[in-house]
This record gives C-alpha cells, structure tokens and sequence, in this order.
C-alpha cells in the first residue's frame, strides 16, 4: 500500500474514534464543576447539545427553571364540602385519583398486550413487496420492477410457541396481582393517615378540654386568692397551667391540619382540597375477632400478592425453561412466494425491513419469469451453534431455581410478617385496655384534687399535677386507640384480605 494511502487510512480510522469519545464533551467538565447545559427560550434543557458556552460560568448547581416539565398544578377535586366523607368514601376517592392505580392498570394492560405478541407466533406471516430494480452487468442493462407476495408459517416446533405463551400469561397474572396489590396499598395508607388524622382531631378536643380544665383552676386560685386563703403564687401556677393549655391547643391543632393534609397525599388528591372528614366513632374492639395466627399464616401464603406473584414467576420461569428446551427440537415450516416481474430481472431474493417486533422476513424464491409461484414445506434442524442455545437453557434452568428459591423466601418473610402484625394486634388491644383504666383512673384523681382545692385541703401542685397527669393520660389513650385500628390494619394487609375499607 502506497504511503498516501495509509495516510488517508489512517486518517479515517481516527475521524472514527473521534466521533465516539467527542460526546464527552455533553457531561460535565469536571467533578467539581456546575454543568450549565444549553437550553432553549422556555428553559427546556435541549438534550444532546454540549454545555452552553454563551452562558456565564455559574458556581451555583441550581437546574434552569423550565416551564414546560412542572407542568401544571393539580386543581383541587371537585368534592361536595358539605358532606362529610367516610373511610370508606375516602378510599374510593383516592382509587380513583391516586396515580399509583392507573400505573399499576398501564402495566397490566401492558403485560396483557405482551401476551397477545406471544399468540401472534401461532399464525402466519404474510408480507406484500413492489420494488423497482436496475442491474448492470457485462454489457447488459436491466430495469424492470417486482410484484411479490410471501407467506411463511412455522407448524410445528415442540411446543416452543406454547412455553412462551405460558410465560407471557404468568407474566399477565404478575401484573393482575401487581394492580391489585398496588390497590390493597393504597387502601392500607389511607386508612393508616385516617386514624392518624381522626387522633390528631382527638387531641384537639382533649387539648380543649385541658384547657377548660386550667381555666377551672386558675378560677380557683383566683377566688381563694380573692378570699384571703390562696397565695400570688398559686395564682401565677395555675396562670402558667392556663398559658401552657393555651399552647397545646395550638399544637394540637397544627398536627391536625398535617395530618389532614397527609390524608390527601395518600389519597393523591391536591393539598389545596377542601372536604369534612367524618368522624371515626368508638369501635369496640377485642383479641377475640382475631382469628388464630397459624390460621391467618396459612390463609395469607394462599392469597398475598408477593406470595402469588412469586409462585407465578416461578411458573413463568419453568414456562421459559420449557421454550429453552424446544430449541433443541427440529422445526415443521411452510413458505410460499408468488411474484410477477416485469423483465428478465435476476432477483432471487427481496429483503426485508423494520425493525424489532415489526421485522419482515425476507421473500426469497423470487423467479425470473413474468409469473412464478414457489411452495416449500420443509423441516429445520438445528446441529451446532457454538453451545448458544445448552447455555441459554442453563440460564433457564438457573433462573427456574432462582425464582424457586424466592418463592421460598417470600414465604418465610410473610409468615414473618403476619406473626409480627398478629403479635401487635394483641399488645396494642392490651395497651388500650390499659390506656383506657389510666384516662379513667386520671379523670377521677383530677376531679378530686380540684375539689380538694377549691374546699382549702387540697394542693395547688397537686391540682396541677393532676391536671398535667390527665391531660397524658386521654392524650395516650387516644394513641392506643389509633395504633390498635392501625395494627388490624397491618395485620389485614399481611394477611392479604385488604381488600375494602378495614372493619
């Protein structure tokens, strides 16, 4: 090769791998250099193109401000403010708005469609082609145009198309459960940002009612002090009490407005929606509703989404397996090509196009006579392919034992679960008995110190204390209330029979 020519070969060879690393320059400079991409009018980072040079170089890593991804704000749910919705009303709401249900429907129905993809390998492929063509050769020119019609069938491969289709419908049935988990999820956070906001409305009316409690004894104070019998002392303590009742109303009332606006997260509605929530009630609660827990571990491995899906992927699995194996198996096919060839064209062979799922296969058997039609029915058997297809039913046969193990594992973690959840559920209905005798127990030493007081053999410290003491104790037992319906919930969900609003 003459020296010119390696020079231009070389030169194209390094135009080449130019090419290839010159897409550096879209990342950033350096690691402690702000990237400052380019960006068009509206603040939309243009993809592709290199950093901005007309732009000043920035210190600040504060993205461009681009209109068109925030989009717009979701307008708050039109709602009727005048009713005050239910759990279970909740719930049906946020089914219908939260984005989490329509995800989780996009991917079944997306799984579904993969399914009738796998079906489509059961019938046959039919292809239309009009080409014009022109040859040269050895003194002779040729143009003309070809008119072809091909079809090619596979009739029979061992079950191959079967395995695939088996595993595309486990792969559907994942989906199904995914969509239905994602419900039973949903209705789960609902319910817990329920309770909690059902206690934080509690709290506001204990925090009331502490406060009335303070004003009482400070109206005490002051008419013993008025009297000649009390002290500026106590006065100034049960001001204080006043002034601190005063503040956890203010509290209170600012966990309720979180929690509310917690609630609407969950359901996926706009913060900035307006609804009454009804009251929760008092549910009577009791371990005895609770069913035995080995009884609840064996309904939950039968029916708990992850349980489910993990025995389907598992079938999946063996469905592939299945399809790996096939491979090995020879091929029953049928192809026909029909064609029409306006001059003596020597074209055997007509190609196809596209690309992925939409790849037409190539009409071949195309004659050079006017008219021509080939059928072949035929059989393919594969002999060597360099160990592909034994390490693809390795694979196979590898993930088969993967998901088998998984199964297993997710089984051991939802017995985990439920034992767990079954557990809480009788410490936190244990607790609120408890909770309950020590709000009783505080109403009544609260009522009796206060009246000690106010007949002169009573304490002021004592009056506050207990004031204090009662104020803990209705706050703990409406948090035993809330964790002991949040539990059952819990317990539901690991259970996998959430699928309403809990009882």
């Amino acid at each position: 090769m003459h020296t010119p020519d390696k020079l231009g070969l070389v030169s194209v060879v390094a135009l080449l791998a130019g090419c290839a690393t010159s897409s550096l320059d879209l990342a950033p400079a350096a690691p402690n250099v702000p990237w400052t991409p380019s960006t068009g009018s509206g603040g939309e980072i243009i993809a592709g193109a290199p950093p901005s040079t007309t732009a000043p170089r920035s210190n600040s890593y504060v993205l461009p401000s681009n209109a068109k991804a925030a989009g717009e704000a979701r307008a708050p749910a039109e709602l009727d403010k005048s009713h005050s919705y239910t759990l279970a009303e909740l719930i049906d709401l946020a089914q219908s708005h939260n984005p989490s249900t329509r995800v989780a429907w996009e991917n079944a129905r997306d799984a579904a469609l993969a399914t009738g993809i796998a079906r489509a390998a059961y019938l046959p492929s039919l292809s239309a082609s009009v080409v014009g063509a022109y040859q040269t050769g050895h003194n002779i020119n040729v143009t003309g145009s070809i008119s072809a019609i091909s079809v090619q069938w596979l009739l029979f491969d061992f079950g191959e198309r079967d395995a695939v289709v088996s595993a595309a419908e486990q792969v559907s049935v994942i989906a199904n459960i995914g969509f239905t988990a994602a419900h039973q999820d949903l209705i789960y956070r609902v319910a817990l940002a329920y309770y909690t906001h059902m206690a934080a409305q509690a709290r506001v009316g204990t925090a009331e009612k502490a406060l009335r409690n303070a004003k009482e004894v400070q109206a005490a104070a002051e008419s013993r002090y008025a009297q000649g019998v009390g002290t500026i002392v106590e006065v100034a303590q049960a001001r204080q009490g006043t002034a601190q009742g005063e503040l956890s109303q203010v509290q209170a009332s600012g966990q309720a407005q979180d929690s509310y606006v917690t609630l609407l997260a969950a359901m996926g509605v706009s913060p900035l929606t307006q609804i009454k929530v009804a009251d929760l009630g008092e549910r009577k609660l009791s371990a005895a509703l609770i069913a035995p827990t080995d009884q609840i571990v064996t309904e939950a491995l039968a029916r708990r989404p992850d349980v489910l899906s993990a025995y389907a992927a598992h079938e999946a699995s063996l469905a592939k397996l299945r399809a790996a194996q096939a491979e090995f198996m020879p091929k029953l096919f049928l192809s026909a090509t029909g064609s029409y060839t306006s001059n003596t064209l020597a074209v055997s062979t007509l190609p196809g196009l596209g690309q992925g799922a939409s790849q037409l296969p190539p009409t071949i058997n195309v004659p050079s006579t006017h008219y021509g039609a080939t059928v072949l029915l035929g059989v393919t058997v594969p002999i060597y392919d360099g160990g592909l297809r034994r390490a693809l039913e390795g694979q196979a046969r590898a993930d088969a034992a993967k998901t088998d193990a998984r199964l297993e594992q997710i089984r051991d973690e939802a017995t985990r679960e439920v034992v767990g959840a079954s557990n809480q559920v009788h410490t936190s209905l244990s607790a609120l008995d408890a909770a309950h005798a020590l709000a009783s127990a505080a109403q009544i030493t609260f009522d009796a110190a206060l009246d000690a007081y106010r007949h002169g053999v009573g304490s002021i410290t004592d009056t506050t204390r207990a004031e204090i003491a009662l104020l803990e104790a209705q706050n703990a037992s409406t948090d035993a209330y809330s964790a002991a319906l949040s539990s059952a919930a819990t317990l539901a969900l690991a259970a996998g029979t959430l699928g309403t609003a809990p009882e």
